[in-house]
C-alpha cells in the first residue's frame, strides 16, 4: 500500500513538472543575439601558438566576425602575434596571402619585437605591412584599459 501511494506521488511529482516545463518553453523569447548598439567596436586577438590548426582557427574566427552583421562598419580589430606563431608574418610563408588579404580590410597586423630579438628574426623577413609593439604582454595590457575587447580563440 505504501509503495502504491510512493508510485502515485512521484507520477504526480512528474507531471506537475513536466507542465511546468512546457509552460515555460511556450512562453520562452526567441533568442537572436546581442544588438550592437554602439557606434565603435574593438577587438584585439592573440595569437602565439604556432600550431597550423590554431593559427588556421584564430584567422577564420577573425574573418567570421568581420562578416558578422551587427558589426559591419564598427569593428576596429588588431592581431597581436608573439612567440610560437610569428611564421604567420612571415614573408615568404603559408599565411602571407591571408595576412595581406587581412590587412586590407583594416586589421591591424603588430608583431612584438621581444620575439623577434629572442629569436634573431630580422624584420625583412617579415611582411612590410607589419607594425611592431615593444612587447606583447604591454599590447594587450594597453588595450584592454582602453576597452578593447580580447579575444584568445
Amino acid at each position: 500500500m505504501l509503495l502504491k501511494k510512493l508510485a502515485m506521488l512521484l507520477i504526480v511529482a512528474l507531471l506537475i513538472n513536466f507542465s511546468h516545463t512546457a509552460a515555460a518553453q511556450s512562453t520562452a523569447k526567441t533568442f537572436y543575439g546581442a544588438e550592437a548598439i554602439l557606434s565603435n567596436y574593438k577587438a584585439l586577438y592573440v595569437l602565439n601558438d604556432g600550431d597550423e590548426k590554431k593559427i588556421k582557427g584564430t584567422l577564420k574566427n577573425i574573418k567570421n566576425v568581420l562578416e558578422d552583421s551587427r558589426l559591419k562598419g564598427k569593428l576596429e580589430i588588431e592581431l597581436i602575434v608573439f612567440g610560437d606563431a610569428v611564421q604567420v608574418y612571415a614573408k615568404d610563408g603559408p599565411f602571407a596571402g591571408a595576412m595581406k588579404d587581412l590587412h586590407l580590410k583594416g586589421v591591424i597586423l603588430a608583431q612584438c619585437e621581444n620575439t623577434l630579438r629572442e629569436r634573431k628574426i630580422d624584420k625583412s623577413s617579415l611582411l612590410p605591412i607589419i607594425s611592431y609593439v615593444p612587447s606583447a604582454a604591454g599590447e594587450i595590457i594597453i588595450r584592454q584599459h582602453q576597452g578593447w575587447a580580447v579575444v584568445h580563440p
